[in-house]
């Protein structure tokens, strides 16, 4: 990363601890590093930790980028919040609730948590901050950045967008201000729900996208699969009480956009090796990074069915992954299902 950071006004947070060591919590530790904001990083796994600091770059998640020297590595349960001003929550949805019981004696009252995880909880149904909340209860505020941001485009500081979401729009554009910078350019939102669940749904959608590449199905059918596939999320979306404009907006239309064309995306990448003939379990094995979209596809067929929403690409994906449906049968299921207007 050689470029410099852009101006814009000063973060209010100085000491900003990161929860986690994957793709995303490296990349933000990057961004972070560079506006000269001090940084902790801390890993769930701290021999994994150590090894990340002595190679000097995240080999196992985001390889190829050298790490800061100002970036401190923290394995230590409590000194990771003490001090903290800031605490970014980047460890991958299913796994939040076993952090912060693990880290929740240390968590500093009063300090807010951005979450960038996308998912919802298999059994709770819960998204992320309101796992959070679960957890933490009354030492909680919490805000969401989100949108089409892979890690490894971040890395390479091309020109990306996101969104700072929370319920509290002030806290919305202190974490706005905190993350813009010259190659990443932050909105604000404050419908918390709508910006959770689009982030939640797109990657099993993104799933499907990848069997339509691998099946070489063609593009007018992947283009069908994205309007529909966003019509099926707002559905959802609004029957949980998100705004309609969210699903439109960058963390709705464009992380749907990102997710299911980039070479790039876990979720569609595993869609793609399904769809070209590998089992499922196949598909897990070639990755070691977390598929958000197969764990949130259990939960969102469930969300839809307490809610009465129809989500025929969901169910199709659910019936491939989970009941040995094959990818052709499924397909033609969804093109014969009884006409309606759009």
């Amino acid at each position: 990363m050689n470029r410099k950071v852009g101006k814009s006004r000063a973060s209010r947070f100085k000491n900003i601890s990161i929860i986690g060591d994957g793709a995303m919590a490296t990349v933000m530790a990057l961004l972070l590093c560079e506006k000269n904001i001090s940084v902790r990083m801390w890993g769930y796994d701290r021999r994994q930790l150590k090894q990340i600091e002595s190679a000097g770059e995240n080999t196992k998640f985001l390889p190829g980028y050298k790490l800061p020297v100002a970036l401190v590595f923290e394995p230590d349960d409590e000194r990771i919040m003490a001090g903290a001003d800031l605490v970014v929550s980047a460890v991958p949805c299913q796994f939040v609730r076993r952090v912060f019981k693990r880290l929740k004696d240390y968590v500093p009252e009063g300090v807010p948590i951005v979450s960038t995880a996308k998912g919802i909880e298999n059994d709770t149904l819960l998204r992320p901050t309101q796992i959070l909340a679960d957890v933490l209860a009354e030492k909680l505020k919490t805000a969401v950045l989100s949108g089409p941001t892979i890690a490894d485009e971040l890395a390479r500081q091309l020109p990306a967008t996101a969104c700072a979401a929370a319920a509290d729009e002030r806290l919305a554009k202190d974490i706005q201000c905190t993350f813009n910078c010259s190659w990443l350019r932050v909105y604000t939102n404050t419908d918390v729900v709508g910006v959770e669940l689009a982030a939640a749904c797109k990657n099993t959608i993104a799933i499907a996208a990848g069997i339509i590449d691998g099946t070489g199905a063609g593009d007018n059918a992947k283009a069908a699969l994205l309007c529909r596939g966003l019509a099926e999320i707002t559905r959802l979306g609004l029957a949980c009480g998100a705004r309609p404009q969210t699903f439109a907006g960058l963390t709705g239309l464009g992380d749907l956009v990102t997710t299911c064309i980039s070479p790039k995306g876990r979720n569609r990448s595993f869609g793609e090796r399904i769809g070209k003939g590998r089992t499922v379990e196949a598909a897990q094995r070639a990755t070691e990074s977390v598929i958000e979209g197969i764990a949130t596809c259990k939960s969102v067929i469930a969300l839809a069915e307490r809610l009465h929403v129809e989500m025929p690409i969901t169910q199709a994906v659910y019936e491939v992954l989970f009941e040995d449906k094959p990818v052709r049968t499924a397909i033609a299921d969804l093109m014969t299902r009884r006409l309606k207007a759009e």
